[in-house]
């Protein structure tokens, strides 16, 4: 894999956490996603997080799917970036 090639995915995995952060705290002051902002949050995270939710067990009101994302994604950019030896 080139750096460069890696070096993208890690941004876009970056990228990734900072939605899934802003989803997380956007739930807290609009739980619908009614807000144009909140849409578009809810749309470009809902992808990763439903196939999540669709694995894991019910737990109330608590959603940790996003805390499973974050984890998921923790690890892929370790190991891309202890691939490239950085």
């Amino acid at each position: 894999m080139s750096p460069d090639f890696a070096g993208l995915i890690v941004l876009i995995l970056n990228i990734l956490t900072f939605l899934l952060f802003g989803r997380a705290v956007t739930s807290w002051f609009d739980p619908g996603f009614r807000s144009t902002p909140g849409r578009l949050l809810f749309d470009l995270t809902e992808p990763i997080l439903a196939p999540i939710r669709r694995v894991m067990p019910q737990t109330g009101m608590l959603d940790l799917s996003i805390m499973v994302a974050l984890f998921m994604l923790f690890i892929i950019r370790q190991m891309i970036q202890s691939a490239l030896g950085a």
